[in-house]
C-alpha cells in the first residue's frame, strides 16, 4: 500500500480474516449479523436481524448459558467478554466452533445490555499439542468444567481452616495456575493473615494487621467487594506505588485479589499470584471468580464447624471428670470418643466417684465407677447427662448402696423429663454403677440396662460377667435395681463401656463382643494401652476391616473404663501353665432363665478346652445340677465353676471343677426311674460323665460337685 491511499474498510478487512460482526440489544432481543457472521452461524450468507431465540437455536445449550454470565461479568469490569461457543446444525450436530469477542455496556434506566463484537472460527486443537497461558479452545473449556467440579467436591469435603487451604494450595487450574496464594480475613477495620502458601514462613509479617485503608490490593477488594486484576508488575506499581515495594521482593508476574463473599459480605480476599504473565481473560476470570465464591463457602463452613466444636468439646470436657490420683492396688483408664457427627457432643459419659467413709460398713477408701449413656446425641441429651452425673455423685456422696443410688437416680431423671405435658421427646437412660474395695477387690454392681461387665482373666480368657439388673432410668420412677456381688482377683481386669464401643462399624450385639473378646485376649499391656487399642480397633482406620453384619456403618458415642487389680505377684503364673480362672454366679427361683446363663458362662469358661464332647458333658451336668435345685428346694443356687492345674492324681494337666450350693436340708440321692420317667437320672448322669463327684453338707445346705480332668497332652 502506497503512502497517502486511503485505508481499505473495515467491513472489508475483518471479510478477508473471515471475521463477522454483530450487536445485541437485549432490551429488543434482537441481533444484527453480518454476511460472515451469518455464515458462521450456519445461515444464509448475507446480513441479517435475528432474534434472540434464532441465534440460541445455533448455539449449543450449555454455550449459550456462559455467554450471559461472561458479559454480566464483563459488563461489571469494564472489560472485554471472550467466549467460545459450539455452533450446531439442524440435527443437534457441532459443524464449527467459533470465539465471539465484544465489548458490553450496560443501561441502567433499560436495565438491559448492549454488545457490538466480532465472530470468528478457530481450530480445536490436537490432543497433546501445547495450550498457551491467552489461548481458550473447547478442550480447555471441558478441562474447566472438569478442574471445578473436582475443586467444589473437594472443597465441600474439607472440615477445618487448615484442610481448606491446603486444597486451595493444591489446585491446578486450567492453563494456569498459581504459585503462590494468601487468604486475608476482616476483623473490624484491619486485615488479618488466615494462611498462605508458597512463601516462607515470616514473609507474612508486613501484611499483618494492615488497616483497610491502606493502598494495597487486598485492602482495596476488602473495602469495595470488586476483583483487582495486575497482569503486569509495571501495572502493580503504576497503581499501588506505596506497597508496590512489599509485592516486589517476592518476584511474580501476575496478581489477581478477588473478594471471598459469604451472604453478601465479604469476609476476606483471596490472592492468587503467577510467576508467568496473565492476561486475565474472561474464561480466566470466570474461573477466578467461582473458585473464589467456593472457597468462601467452604472457609464459612469450616469456620462454623470449628466454632461448634470447639464449643462442644469444652462443653465435653467440662462433663467429662479427671480420674484423679488412682486407686490404691488397681489401674484404671478411660476413653470418651464422640463419634456419632454433628456437634462432638452426646449423652455418653463416665465417672469415678470417691466414696465417704464408714466404720460401719467398711466403707473406707472405696470409689465408685460409673457408666452410663443417654438417649440421643444432641444439645438436651448432653444436658440430662450433666445433671444425672451430679444427681449420681450427689446420692453417692450420701453414702447410698448402688441399689439406692440407681434408683433415685431414675426418678430423679423421671421427674426433670416428664413434666405432664405429654412431650414427646422423653428420654431415658443406661447406667451401670460398681461400688469398688481396692483392698479386697470386691464389687458391687447394679445395673440400669446397660451392657454387662466383661472380666479378662490372667491367662486371657475372657467372660461376660452376669449380673443382675433393672431398667433403664427415667422410665419407671418406682423401678428397683438388684445388686451382684463378686470379686475381681489378682491380675484380672473389668472392662465396663456403652454400646458405642460393641455396635460401631455396623456390629449387634454378638458381632461385636466377639470383636471386644478378640482383642481382649490378645493384649498384653496394662490398662491405658488395652483402653488406646479398644479405641483404635473400633474407632481408628483398622475399624474398617473388621465390619459387622448390619448393612449400615452404625456410629455412636464411644465411652469405656478399664480397671485392672495388680498381681501380687507381677510375674504371674510361671512354667507357661495356665492359672486358676473362676467363674461365679447366682441362680435364683424367681430367675429361672438364669440357668441358660450359666450354661453360656460356663462355655466361655471353657473357651480353650482341648475336648469338646467333655465340654458338653459339663455343660450338661450344670444344667441337670441347677434344675435340681431350682425344682426340689425353696431356695436359690450359688455356682462356682473353676478351670486351674491339677495337683496329683489327675491323668490331665487342667481340671475343672463346678460347685453349686444350696440352703436345701434335702441331700440327693441315686434313682432307678423307669423308661418312661420324666426326671431321677440327674445323679446318673453325673456318676457316669464326671471323673469325680460328691455331695457334701454343710452347716446350712448342701454342695453338690463334679470333677473332670482334660485329657492328658493336648493342652
Amino acid at each position: 500500500m502506497r503512502t497517502g491511499e486511503a485505508l481499505p474498510a473495515v467491513g472489508d478487512v475483518l471479510a478477508s480474516l473471515a471475521t463477522g460482526t454483530w450487536s445485541w440489544d437485549t432490551a429488543t432481543a434482537l441481533v444484527t449479523v453480518d454476511a460472515e457472521a451469518a455464515r458462521l452461524l450456519g445461515l444464509p450468507a448475507r446480513q441479517a436481524l435475528l432474534t434472540e431465540a434464532q441465534v440460541r437455536a445455533r448455539l449449543h445449550p450449555v454455550d449459550w448459558n456462559e455467554i450471559t454470565g461472561v458479559v454480566q461479568l464483563a459488563a461489571a469490569e469494564g472489560t472485554l467478554a471472550e467466549v467460545r461457543v459450539r455452533v450446531m446444525d439442524e440435527r443437534g450436530r457441532v459443524v464449527r466452533v467459533v470465539r465471539s469477542r465484544s465489548k458490553p455496556t450496560f443501561d441502567p434506566g433499560k436495565r438491559a445490555y448492549q454488545l457490538i463484537g466480532t465472530l470468528q472460527e478457530v481450530t480445536e486443537p490436537t490432543p497433546g499439542s501445547p495450550v498457551s497461558g491467552t489461548t481458550v479452545t473447547g478442550d480447555w473449556r471441558r478441562s474447566r468444567e472438569a478442574f471445578l467440579l473436582d475443586a467444589g467436591r473437594a472443597l465441600a469435603e474439607a472440615r477445618s481452616t487448615a484442610e481448606v487451604l491446603r486444597v486451595a494450595a493444591g489446585l491446578s487450574m486450567p492453563g494456569f495456575s498459581p504459585d503462590g496464594l494468601a487468604v486475608f480475613g476482616v476483623e473490624g477495620d484491619r486485615l488479618t493473615i488466615i494462611g498462605h502458601h508458597g512463601q516462607q514462613p515470616g514473609d507474612e509479617d508486613p501484611f499483618v494487621d494492615m488497616t483497610l485503608d491502606t493502598d494495597y490490593p487486598a485492602a482495596e477488594v476488602a473495602r469495595t467487594g470488586r476483583a483487582v486484576y495486575l497482569s503486569t508488575p509495571q501495572e502493580y506499581q503504576s497503581r499501588y506505588p506505596l506497597t508496590w515495594p512489599l509485592a516486589q521482593r517476592f518476584h511474580r508476574q501476575s496478581w489477581a485479589f478477588l473478594p471471598l463473599t459469604v451472604q453478601g459480605r465479604t469476609m476476606g480476599v483471596w490472592m492468587a499470584a503467577f510467576a508467568y504473565p496473565v492476561a486475565f481473560t474472561p474464561d480466566e476470570r470466570s474461573v477466578l471468580t467461582t473458585v473464589a465464591r467456593m472457597l468462601a463457602q467452604a472457609l464459612s463452613r469450616a469456620g462454623t464447624a470449628e466454632t461448634e466444636r470447639e464449643l462442644s468439646e469444652g462443653l465435653q470436657r467440662s462433663m467429662m471428670p479427671s480420674l484423679g490420683p488412682g486407686i490404691p492396688g488397681m489401674d484404671v483408664a478411660a476413653r470418651y470418643i464422640p463419634t456419632g457427627g454433628g456437634l462432638q457432643v452426646g449423652g455418653d459419659w463416665y465417672d469415678m466417684i470417691p466414696l465417704p467413709g464408714g466404720t460401719g460398713r467398711g466403707k473406707a477408701g472405696r470409689i465408685a465407677l460409673v457408666m452410663g449413656d443417654v438417649q440421643g446425641h444432641d444439645v438436651r441429651a448432653a444436658g440430662l447427662m450433666g445433671q444425672l452425673r451430679i444427681a449420681l455423685r450427689a446420692y453417692a456422696a450420701e453414702g447410698h448402696r448402688p441399689d439406692a443410688v440407681l434408683a433415685r437416680a431414675s426418678r430423679f431423671l423421671h421427674g426433670i423429663t416428664d413434666d405432664g405435658s405429654g412431650d414427646p421427646d422423653l428420654r431415658f437412660a443406661t447406667c451401670l454403677y460398681a461400688e469398688v474395695d481396692p483392698r479386697t477387690g470386691v464389687l458391687e454392681i447394679a445395673r440400669a440396662g446397660h451392657p454387662e461387665p466383661v472380666i479378662r482373666t490372667p491367662d486371657g480368657t475372657v467372660l461376660q460377667r452376669p449380673t443382675a439388673g433393672g431398667l433403664p432410668l427415667g422410665i419407671d420412677p418406682d423401678a428397683d435395681y438388684p445388686t451382684t456381688r463378686f470379686t475381681l482377683g489378682p491380675g484380672e481386669t473389668m472392662l465396663i463401656c456403652t454400646d458405642g464401643l460393641i455396635e460401631t462399624g455396623g456390629h449387634d450385639l454378638q458381632s461385636g463382643w466377639q470383636r471386644i473378646r478378640t482383642i481382649l485376649e490378645q493384649h498384653g499391656g496394662g490398662a491405658e494401652q488395652l483402653a488406646d487399642t479398644l479405641v483404635q480397633a473400633v474407632h481408628g482406620p483398622s475399624s474398617h476391616h473388621t465390619t459387622g453384619p448390619l448393612a449400615d456403618r452404625r456410629e455412636d458415642d464411644i465411652a469405656l473404663l478399664v480397671l485392672n487389680r495388680r498381681r501380687e505377684d507381677p510375674a504371674g503364673p510361671s512354667g507357661g501353665r495356665p492359672g486358676t480362672r473362676r467363674s461365679l454366679m447366682t441362680v435364683a427361683q424367681t430367675e429361672p432363665e438364669q440357668v441358660a446363663v450359666a450354661r453360656e458362662q460356663l462355655r466361655q469358661l471353657l473357651h480353650d478346652w482341648t475336648s469338646d464332647e467333655q465340654v458338653d458333658s459339663a455343660v450338661l451336668l450344670l444344667s441337670e445340677m441347677l434344675s435340681n435345685v431350682l425344682v426340689h428346694t425353696d431356695t436359690d443356687a450359688f455356682l462356682v465353676a473353676e478351670v486351674g492345674c491339677t495337683h496329683g492324681g489327675g491323668s490331665g494337666e487342667r481340671r475343672l471343677r463346678v460347685e453349686v450350693t444350696d440352703a436345701g436340708d434335702d441331700l440327693p440321692h441315686k434313682r432307678h426311674p423307669g423308661e418312661l420317667a420324666s426326671s431321677g437320672r440327674g445323679l446318673m448322669l453325673i456318676e457316669l460323665l464326671a471323673d469325680a463327684w460328691g455331695v457334701d453338707p454343710q452347716g446350712v445346705g448342701k454342695s453338690i460337685w463334679f470333677e473332670l480332668d482334660e485329657p492328658a497332652g493336648k493342652h
